[in-house]
This record gives structure tokens, sequence and C-alpha cells, in this order.
């Protein structure tokens, strides 16, 4: 089971990071979001990316994470297991493709993130959902 676990919260990291690698181009294309990424939280991440792209805004910097297990699912032999994280983004912020200024001036803040990450038929982890709350929710 701490393998699993470890694999687990190895694809979620593995999955911000490619998140955090596309959004500096906001490269909704980015053949990396499948890697660790599955389903709905795959669509969200591209969905989230083309829409920065058509706005003409990128992502600079660098979110923080505490990613834990909250739960494993079945306990003997698990094939879902829920990563519950706080994600501090004040220093990973929107800013303008042309003119690299800031899009906006609200400042980041701490997130709570709930994750669902799934064992896929060739033994592999990935997201498969996740949701992240407003700042200041841990």
């Amino acid at each position: 089971m701490d393998k699993a676990k470890q694999d687990a919260l190895a694809s979620y990291r593995g999955m911000w990071q490619d998140f955090v690698a596309a959004g500096t181009t906001s490269d909704w294309q980015s053949p990396k979001l499948g890697r660790y990424a599955t389903g709905i939280a795959l669509t969200n991440m591209s969905r989230a990316l083309y829409a920065d792209h058509y706005n003409g805004l990128v992502t600079k910097g660098e979110p923080t994470y505490e990613p834990s297990v909250s739960s494993v699912e079945p306990p003997d032999n698990p094939n879902k297991i829920v990563i519950t994280d706080c994600s501090d983004d004040s220093r990973w912020l929107k800013y303008k493709a042309d003119t690299g200024q800031l899009a906006n001036d609200t400042p980041g803040g701490r997130h709570l993130i709930n994750a669902i990450v799934q064992k896929q038929a060739d033994g592999s982890w990935k997201v498969s959902e996740y949701g992240v709350h407003e700042a200041g929710t841990c």
C-alpha cells in the first residue's frame, strides 16, 4: 500500500509540474499533460490553458504544494487514492503574453485542493479529477 501512495503522490506532483510548464506558454496542446492526468482532470487543464492562450495570458513562477493521502480504496489493494493538498499560488501569477505585465491585481493565496488518483489498466497512476478551492481555504 505504501508504494501505491508514493506512486499516487508522484503522479499528482507530476501533473502539476507539467501544468506549470505548459502554463509558461499556455500550451493547451502539450503532450505532457496526459502523462499524469486523464479524464476530467486532463480536460480541465487543457481548457484552462486554452482560455489563457485565447486571452493572451501566460503563467509565470511556481506554486508550492503540501499533498497528503487522505483515503485509499480498497485498503488491501488500492486502485483509488484521494489526495488533499494546500497549494500556495502567490508566486505563480498570470501575465499578459505581449507586454509581460501582470494580468490583474489579484494576489495569489493558499488553496485547498482535493484530487482523485486512479490506477490505470497499465498499472500507472493518473489524476482523474481535482478541485481547487478559493484562496484562503487552507
